[in-house]
């Protein structure tokens, strides 16, 4: 087995159990506050964890080109974008629509990994892709009034736009991290990984924070009194970013982000096995067309 295929569902089940401390804190803190905890609190981790990377490497820090903090900064502020985009669709009555747009996502880091990167892509995977794309759209609606007509002709208003533009972002974001990893010309895939990490962090955490003192001002006190949250927050994220720097140092950030689905099928579980939940048909077919067009990216040549 690749090793890119372990640390993605790693950092996907990290991110899930990240997602739900986010929901714990948004009872206290507002969007920004949790979206700041998340940057605040990992970023000493990281570095921390750079370091220990170059130590078990017995390697020096790698030489950081400018085409590294241009890659960097556009795929930290491309993520920060695309997050802000994805809250503003709950503003909107028909949201789950944009939210089904919005998981284009490991499509376009497909297109953007071509154009930018020249990163190959094989029928195999470009139908696997499109296949957990049809699941994923079909669970974002279950449970909506959005049917398949409605979803194929509102692809022009605000909300799928907005959706399509965060999903882009992502795509962007993904594929930037892949190209600042790569173009360090030193050091091992774990070096470069969390040398790019540590320096996107500490890009998120000052710009956001810049944002929080012009914007939310009381937030940042706030973020801090719910450290006993928040820090884990800070935790479980760091290890989800790790894994997936990691992995798109190693693999096409297409192929990650596709595998990374499989986050939904962690939900689905937990939801369905340990909160006896009742799934729908529809929940049912998704969830099948996920799992198909990851198997399908598995096994198919790469």
């Amino acid at each position: 087995m690749e090793l890119w295929i372990p640390i993605t569902i790693g950092a996907a089940f990290m991110q899930n159990l990240r997602s739900a401390l986010q929901k714990k804190l948004k009872g206290s803190l507002s969007t920004g506050g949790a979206t700041y905890a998340r940057f605040i609190y990992a970023m000493p981790l990281a570095i921390l964890y750079l370091f220990a990377i170059k130590t078990v490497e017995s390697a020096s820090l790698p030489a950081t080109p400018a085409e590294f903090f241009l890659y960097a900064g556009i795929g930290g502020t491309a993520q920060m974008v695309a997050t802000s985009l994805l809250i503003a669709l709950f503003s909107f009555r028909n949201f789950a629509v944009g939210t089904a747009y919005s998981k284009t996502e490991a499509l376009q880091a497909a297109i953007f990994g071509i154009v930018i990167l020249g990163d190959p892509l094989t029928a195999a995977a470009a139908a696997a892709i499109g296949i957990s794309l049809i699941g994923v759209v079909a669970l974002s609606v279950t449970g909506t009034n959005v049917d398949a007509k409605k979803l194929l002709t509102s692809w022009t208003e605000p909300p799928a736009l907005i959706g399509m533009a965060s999903g882009g972002l992502f795509g962007v974001s993904a594929v930037c991290y892949r190209a600042a990893s790569l173009s360090l010309e030193s050091g091992g895939f774990g070096l470069r990984a969390a040398m790019t990490l540590a320096c996107v962090l500490v890009f998120q955490t000052i710009a956001m924070g810049i944002y929080l003192a012009i914007r939310e001002p009381g937030q940042f006190l706030r973020v801090i009194r719910a450290w006993r949250v928040a820090a884990w927050v800070g935790v479980v994220g760091m290890l989800a970013s790790a894994g997936w720097f990691t992995a798109m140092t190693l693999k096409n950030a297409a192929y990650v982000r596709a595998l990374g689905q499989i986050e939904l099928v962690f939900t689905f579980a937990a939801a369905h096995f340990l909160f006896r939940e009742k799934s729908s048909r529809y929940e049912v077919i998704g969830i099948a067309l996920v799992i198909s067009g990851i198997l399908l990216l598995l096994i198919g040549p790469r």
